[in-house]
This record gives C-alpha cells, sequence and structure tokens, in this order.
C-alpha cells in the first residue's frame, strides 16, 4: 500500500532517516464469563443452541455444517455475554458447535462451559506484531516519506488475520500525512494458536507505530513531540490517505487544539522537565497523543443490519435487532432510538434476546458498528410503524398528516390528543399492521484489495489523551498519575454509556502496552495462562487522577443515527499516551542517551533493558 517515490525521498532526506524496529505484544480477552455454550435438540431434527458470541450468525452456519443440517434448523441464541472484546467472534463457534454435536448425538441437552485455564490456552490471542519504518523528514520534523513493515504472528490459521493485518495498514498513518508511503504487511504462519480479533482489531498496531515514529523524530531535533505531531497532521491539500480515502472530517486539530488548553499540557510539560532535571531515580514523561480511527467493517459486506420491531395493543414494544449485547451498552442504545420515533419511555420498550430466527444473517457485533448497523435498521422498523400510524391518524381524526405529532404526553391529531396505548388499539382495529422489520446497509464505501484504494470506513472517530507517568528507574516500576481525555463520539446516544467505554477503552489499552505479556515455549504452548502470570490491570493501576470528557462540538459530518459516532474500539488507542510518556521517561533516565528502544509491553523488566541500553550505549 502506498504512493510516490519513497526511495528518492528517503535518499534525499535531511536529516538522514531513521531506521529502527519495535515489537508489540498479542494479548488475552480475560472477559469475566468465559466460553460457554447450552445446545437442546429440537423436532424434526433441529437444534437450538444458546451460545456466549458476539456473531450468532457464523456460530449458526458452522452448527448447520458439523450436523449436516439446513441453517433455518438451527436457532442461535444470545441474550447478552460478560464480555466479549473480539475473543467472541470466531472463537465461540468451537464450543457451540462441540455442545451441538453432544447433543445431536445423545439426543440431550448438553452444556459446554471451559474453565478459565482452557479458555486461555485454547482460544486465539490479539496479533503480535514486529514492526521497522524507515522515515524521512525536514529540519521542522515533518514527514517527507515513510517506509514501514509490519509483520504479525498470525498462528496456525488464517481465522481474521488478512482483515487484521489489512486494518494495520489502514491504521499505521493515524492522523499524520505522509507524502510518499509504502506500507509492507507480513502475515506470517507460526506454530502457536490462531490468532483472532481483539477491540481494535490491528488498528492499535498500526496505530503505535506511527506515534513512536513522531516522537522519534521529536527527540533526534530536540522538539516537544507535540509540535511535531502538529506539524504532520492531516490538512487542506494534506487529506489522503495511503489508501487514497480523503479525510474530509478531519476534527483531530481543533480536539487536540481544546485538550492542550483543558489539561494545561504546556505548564505541566515543563513542570516534568524541571522535575527531571532536580530529580536522579524518578524521572517523569507527559504525551499528548491524538487517535484517527475508521468506522466500518473493511469487508464491505458485513456493513449490514436488521431488526423487528413489534408494538402491541398495550402500546408496550417489543425490539429485536441483530447485535449482541456484551456490556457495552448496545441494547438500551437500540431501545432508546426506538422509544424517541415514538416519543414514549425506554421502560415501555422491551429487549429480546438475539435470535438468528428473529433477525437472519446477521453481521458480528464487531468493529464499533453495533450501534450503527443495528441503530438504524431499528430506526428503520419503528419509522414504518410510526408512518403507518401517522397515515392511520390522519385518516381516523380527519386531520392532515403534518397535523399528527407524537409527544411525550401522548399523540396530538390536530384538536385531538390520545395515548400512545389508544391509538395502537384503534390502528389494530382498523387493520393496521403494528410489526415491521427494518435494513440498514452503509452507503458510500467501498475498497479495492488488488488497488490498496478505496474507502473502506464511512467516517473516522477521533479523540486525544494526555498522560503523564513516574518511572522508578531502579525497579523497572511506573505510576500513571494523570490522564486527561477528550473524545469525539458525535452526537451522543448515552453520555453516560460513552464516558465508560472511553474509561475502560483506555484502562485496557494501558493494560496491553504495560502489563499484559504473552510467553510461549519452544512448541509453541503458552506458559502465561493464569492471573499469577499474566497481568490485567486492577483497581490500584487505575490513574490517580483521570478526567475523561466528550468533545462538545462533536457531530457525525455522516447521516448516521442521530450523528452519533462509534465509541467501542477508538478509546482502546487513546493509551498510546501512557506509552509515549513512558518513552520519554526512559530517554531523560540518561540524558544524551538516544532513543529508547522499548517494545510493548513495558513491563519493569523491560523497561531496565531499554535504561541499561542506553547507557551502554552513551558509553
Amino acid at each position: 500500500m502506498g504512493r510516490g517515490d519513497v526511495a528518492a525521498a528517503l535518499a534525499a532526506s535531511a536529516p538522514p532517516a531513521l531506521r529502527p524496529a519495535g515489537e508489540w505484544a498479542g494479548r488475552i480477552y480475560f472477559y469475566l464469563e468465559g466460553q460457554i455454550a447450552v445446545a437442546t435438540p429440537q423436532e424434526q431434527g433441529g437444534m437450538h443452541v444458546l451460545s456466549s458470541t458476539q456473531h450468532p450468525s457464523e456460530v449458526q452456519h458452522i452448527i448447520a455444517r458439523v450436523l449436516g443440517l439446513a441453517d433455518a434448523q438451527v436457532t442461535v441464541e444470545v441474550r447478552r455475554m460478560g464480555g466479549g472484546f473480539g475473543g467472541k467472534e470466531t472463537q465461540a463457534s468451537l464450543f457451540a458447535a462441540g455442545a451441538a454435536l453432544a447433543a445431536a448425538a445423545t439426543g440431550r441437552q448438553v452444556k459446554i462451559r471451559a474453565d478459565r485455564d482452557d479458555d486461555m490456552v485454547l482460544t486465539g490471542k490479539r496479533h503480535e506484531f514486529e514492526t521497522s519504518y524507515e522515515v524521512g523528514f525536514d529540519d521542522e520534523g515533518r514527514i517527507e516519506a515513510v517506509s514501514m513493515e509490519l509483520a504479525s504472528r498470525c498462528g496456525c490459521s488464517a481465522d481474521l488475520s488478512q482483515a487484521i493485518n489489512d486494518r494495520a495498514m489502514f491504521h499505521a498513518d493515524n492522523c499524520y500525512f505522509y507524502p510518499a508511503v509504502k506500507i509492507l504487511s507480513h502475515r506470517t504462519k507460526t506454530h502457536t494458536v490462531s490468532a483472532t480479533a481483539f477491540r481494535g482489531f490491528g488498528g492499535p498496531q498500526g496505530m503505535i507505530v506511527a506515534e513512536r515514529m513522531l516522537d522519534h523524530i521529536a527527540h533526534v531535533l530536540g522538539k516537544d513531540p507535540l509540535s511535531v505531531r502538529l506539524a504532520n497532521l492531516y490538512g487542506p491539500g494534506r487529506d489522503l490517505t495511503p489508501y487514497a480515502m480523503q479525510v474530509s472530517d478531519n476534527v483531530a486539530p481543533q480536539i487536540i487544539a481544546d485538550l492542550v488548553a483543558s489539561s494545561d499540557y504546556t505548564a505541566r510539560r515543563a513542570a516534568v522537565a524541571e522535575w527531571n532535571a532536580r530529580h536522579r531515580i524518578i524521572k517523569k514523561g507527559i504525551a499528548l497523543t491524538p487517535v484517527k480511527f475508521g468506522i466500518s467493517f473493511t469487508t464491505t459486506h458485513l456493513n449490514q443490519g436488521g431488526a423487528l420491531v413489534n408494538i402491541y395493543t398495550d402500546g408496550s414494544i417489543l425490539l429485536n435487532h441483530g447485535g449482541t449485547e456484551m456490556g457495552q451498552g448496545l441494547m438500551i442504545k437500540v431501545a432508546q432510538v426506538v422509544a424517541d420515533v415514538f416519543a414514549v419511555p425506554v421502560a415501555q420498550v422491551r429487549i429480546s434476546s438475539t435470535r438468528t430466527d428473529k433477525v437472519p444473517n446477521t453481521s458480528a457485533t464487531a468493529a464499533s458498528s453495533g450501534s450503527d448497523l443495528n441503530g438504524m435498521a431499528a430506526f428503520n422498523a419503528a419509522a414504518t410503524i410510526r408512518a403507518r400510524l401517522v397515515e392511520f391518524a390522519a385518516k381516523h381524526f380527519g386531520v392532515a398528516e403534518a397535523a399528527v405529532r407524537f409527544t411525550p404526553d401522548g399523540v396530538v391529531a390536530g384538536a385531538e390528543r390520545v395515548s400512545f396505548a389508544r391509538l395502537c388499539q384503534l390502528a389494530y382495529l382498523a387493520r393496521v399492521s403494528l410489526s415491521a422489520t427494518g435494513f440498514y446497509a452503509t452507503p458510500a464505501i467501498h475498497y479495492d484489495r488488488a488497488s490498496h484504494t478505496g474507502r473502506p470506513f464511512y467516517y473516522f472517530a477521533y479523540g486525544a489523551a494526555v498522560a503523564e507517568v513516574a518511572l522508578d528507574t531502579l525497579t523497572g516500576e511506573h505510576k500513571v498519575l494523570a490522564v486527561d481525555i477528550l473524545h469525539d463520539v458525535g452526537k451522543s446516544l448515552n453520555p453516560a454509556i460513552d464516558l465508560g467505554q472511553i474509561e475502560g477503552g483506555f484502562i485496557q489499552g494501558m493494560g496491553w502496552l504495560t502489563t499484559e505479556e504473552l510467553v510461549f515455549d519452544d512448541q509453541g504452548r503458552l506458559l502465561t495462562h493464569a492471573p499469577s502470570t499474566y497481568k490485567i490491570p486492577t483497581a490500584s493501576d487505575r490513574p490517580a487522577r483521570m478526567k475523561i470528557e466528550l468533545w462538545a462540538p462533536g457531530e457525525n459530518a455522516e447521516p448516521t443515527i442521530h450523528r452519533s459516532k462509534a465509541v467501542g474500539e477508538p478509546p482502546f488507542m487513546l493509551a498510546n499516551a501512557v506509552f509515549c510518556a513512558l518513552t520519554q521517561a526512559v530517554a531523560a533516565s540518561v540524558p544524551g542517551g538516544g532513543f529508547p528502544a522499548l517494545d510493548a509491553p513495558a513491563t519493569p523488566e523491560r523497561i531496565l533493558a531499554a535504561i541499561a541500553a542506553l547507557r551502554v550505549g552513551h558509553g
């Protein structure tokens, strides 16, 4: 993927081009509820399966193939999951199919639940990456050319590796314009369990390379990394990604400017420099990093969603859609959308479990697309019923359709006002259908894998974070002292849920970059498969001060549901600020020692190794 004469631009670069390498870890999900499925034989040879899965339709297809059944004979149901993070997109099929096979063989209900140890060993992981880049830039730090290579551990089978590595390439620019660029991806087959989806889906691995590269340039030039980031942001005349998509909704500069002011970044950076000059053992670092994350499945046909809305004569509403709930608040968001269409309390909308016999041929709840796809599908279904009710009310009360309004106090038709329940009763008596399906397909997206060009994303979600850390250079241990986050969710469907997703995503991203380490033996066996050896962030790892705000001017430029933006995955990469701040703290431990060769996760061992390497290089 790329454009321009990269070799010539690198050769002409002054200062000379930089050529470092890095490693970025995989990780385990550690969802609260592990993999689990219950299969129950049905009449006429059918099978019903309760599965903790993000992708009921895929589980349905696989069970049907295993049992030699038609898809219509298999019903997969999901009420909710105790966490997913991508680990139940494809991985749930193994356990569900096993339960279904045993149930078919015995004629009895069968339940399979993996214990934590087996779950961690058997299931896929985030793709580990080894990366390198060669970057040319001018004296102001503005990039002139980039050649980047990304190699990933895909494991013993392909699974979702093609799409994940594609997304890593798509996000290797983050918020920055590369005039001449070449991005090369190597997808390696290894003797380890097959790697799979994890929150961010390759985006974090590509994006952290861009941030490391900008930090490296700033270090060489002796500049504030923020000034180098600002110099390289997308802007007018510099708005084409390496895959030739125009960045037309670029709000990163405004978000960064607002965060610089609200976080008091400039004064705090000066205070960090003063601290480091006075203290030999405890070093501090502070970094501001932005996020630009593309929203849509990059496999275009997956960008579709369906919903079913039924209204009963008492005015109660039953909602079913193709999305799955894993703690991210999807169900309540979609219920709010439907309630808003009819101006009724959200408590009046009952959300049923996701079932393949209610809404067929669904896509996985992944790629941060759950609210976009299912919210619009549910809106379309509800709007269909509302249009029928408006037409009926206009005729029944003898008014124009424009005079019919749905309000929290009932339905107004000219001078008449009736309750929503009463209108539904009247419509039923007049034989008006109170049930509708809805469908939504994301428009305007396309991608040509042969030429690596197109518009794979409907829009971008933006955010920025400031992280301040303190590092003990004797032990390699660190503390995240303070975090300030400003994130664009468009016109939020539910601010409380969105704030929670931002906080959780940030902490999870912090774990990926600092504590969570996969260790395999030479036979490909996972050695870190228990809480004693695999360390996720705990309550004590949360920053002492954490300020999270939704960007007030946010509004999606594209006509998404109520102009909202996805919030599931983008906040994960806000944690890049922690890694960049740690890199600065390591560099401060050996003044003049060069740019640290720090890999992720930045465990105490790796931090001490990076400090030792700086000291050796410094003589």
